[in-house]
């Protein structure tokens, strides 16, 4: 039924503006605010994410968007240059001092918020042979 369908995904913020600033000029999203106000990030070679402001905003307790990167860990040192904090508070998930995740049979992870709270990670792209 939906098999052409060019799904999307959005999630919202209390704030455009600041998510704008973040995830233009920290995070280096190509991004533009539509008519209607809403935050639309350009996703390379992958449909756009919407970001829209709701008043009663509660950010999600789960990841809302993965960043596939190449070296999590270079990519933690550039955001943390740019003032972004990594995080996560979850008893099973061991982190270490950059605030990675290291798993053994999974690709390594890195969680940091929006200005809004919402959570994003970095995930470590794994290349094929």
């Amino acid at each position: 039924m939906l098999k052409f369908s060019q799904a999307f995904s959005g999630f919202t913020v209390n704030n455009v503006d600041a998510a704008t600033d973040f995830y233009s000029r920290v995070l280096g999203l190509k991004t533009h605010v539509n008519e209607a106000g809403v935050l639309v990030l350009e996703i390379n070679n992958g449909n756009p994410v919407i970001i829209y402001k709701k008043d009663n905003h509660h950010p999600a307790s789960h990841t809302v968007l993965n960043f596939p990167v190449a070296d999590v860990e270079h990519m933690v040192f550039k955001l943390k240059s740019r003032g972004v904090n990594f995080m996560l508070d979850i008893d099973s998930v061991e982190l270490d001092d950059l605030g990675i995740a290291r798993f053994e049979h999974s690709s390594d992870m890195a969680w940091f918020q929006d200005p809004s709270g919402n959570i994003l990670a970095l995930i470590q792209q794994v290349l094929a042979d």
